[in-house]
């Protein structure tokens, strides 16, 4: 069950942490996988470790809020590996040089670069894929959002949660318009993942898992299981949905 094989996966902001936990379990599936990355030496380093594994990957250094980047590196990608993308998850969803401020104290300029790559970075990867996704009658969309899109929480991460609730509207709408084309669409929300360990102090980690049924961080690999699931055939009759992942959290 869940076999890839013969499909090609994009996995945007794949080089690390919860991205490369999905760019590896969709390649371990079959899959043939994108691995994008700002950064061309993280992209490089998750995709060398899934051919060592034995699976097939090219790694796709771009910034996928720059469209005609997007457009020509996936193409690229994609004559490479000898297939079209029909598989997308949109994982990059933190800007570089992240702003941690009340509202209050925002510039309007401070709410680009979140904006910009929760809504318009997802879009771009879609849309370079998707004319070719409703060509051949199959394709996987998956949306990597947040509990923060849904639920209003004092920390300070405004436009992050603005960004995260805009691409989820947008990937509703998709679902219903593109349903007809063997595709579905849906958004994966996280909770609290392992990369916060490296992040914040055990006493500050400590509180959060006090906030988790399940007394643990999320991680990569039961993520990627999960987008490998979306990604199947199986899943074929899921679309338009938001899926909680957070170890049973509620953030009020």
């Amino acid at each position: 069950m869940f076999d890839l094989t013969g499909r090609v996966a994009f996995v945007s902001g794949a080089g690390q942490s919860v991205g490369e936990g999905i760019a590896r379990v969709l390649a371990r599936q079959g899959a043939s996988v994108i691995v994008n990355d700002l950064f061309e030496d993280r992209a490089e380093k998750v995709a060398a470790a899934i051919v060592e594994e034995g699976n097939r990957a090219v790694a796709a250094a771009f910034d996928v809020t720059d469209f005609d980047a997007t457009r020509d590196s996936i193409h690229a990608a994609e004559t490479e590996l000898g297939g079209q993308v029909n598989i997308v998850v949109n994982n990059a969803g933190v800007a570089e040089g992240r702003i941690i401020k009340p509202f209050r104290d925002l510039s309007p300029e401070d709410w680009r670069a979140p904006i910009d790559l929760n809504i318009f970075g997802a879009m771009n990867c879609i849309k370079v894929v998707l004319d070719g996704m409703c060509d051949t009658g199959w394709g996987r969309i998956v949306q990597i959002s947040s509990g923060s899109a849904r639920t209003g929480q004092n920390i300070n991460q405004t436009m992050y949660a603005t960004g995260k609730s805009g691409i989820e509207g947008f990937i509703r709408h998709l679902a219903a318009e593109t349903g007809q084309y063997g595709i579905t669409a849906n958004i994966v929300a996280l909770g609290h993942q392992k990369n916060l360990e490296s992040k914040m102090s055990p006493e500050a980690i400590k509180r959060i898992l006090e906030t988790i049924p399940i007394g643990r961080l999320g991680d990569p690999d039961e993520v990627g299981a999960f987008c490998a699931y979306l990604a199947s055939d199986e899943a074929g009759g899921i679309t338009g949905q938001t899926l909680d992942f957070n170890g049973g959290s509620q953030t009020r």
